[in-house]
């Protein structure tokens, strides 16, 4: 579907929607907490399942790949069906702004 592509996005746009989408579960700040979801920082070419002291399922730890734009685009539109057995509770995010924004913003905040 063409209107399903990454862009380059905006930070400002994709803070919103962590805010909204995200901030409940996730920490982005080097050293964060983790909450049920792990803290983010440092997630650009990590792999999934590596957050160091969170406890990930075997899914999510052997699932393989490394996090990318790219692959985390596919991955935020629906968590469940790109790891199957992922404990991420949440829907996903079927906008492609949406997720283009969001990834803009997490390349941003995570390093």
């Amino acid at each position: 579907m063409a209107s399903d592509v990454l862009t380059a996005g905006d930070v400002e746009k994709g803070k919103k929607v962590f805010m909204q989408r995200c901030f409940q579960c996730h920490t982005v700040e080097k050293g964060g907490k983790h909450k049920t979801g792990p803290n983010l920082h440092g997630l650009m070419g990590r792999a999934t399942g590596q957050a160091p002291g969170f406890s990930y399922t075997d899914a999510n730890k052997n699932k393989g790949i490394k996090w990318t734009r790219e692959t985390l685009f596919i991955y935020l539109k629906d968590p469940k069906k790109y790891i199957p057995g992922t404990k991420m509770v949440f829907a996903g995010l079927k906008s492609a702004p949406d997720r283009s924004d969001l990834i803009a913003y997490l390349e941003s905040a995570t390093k």
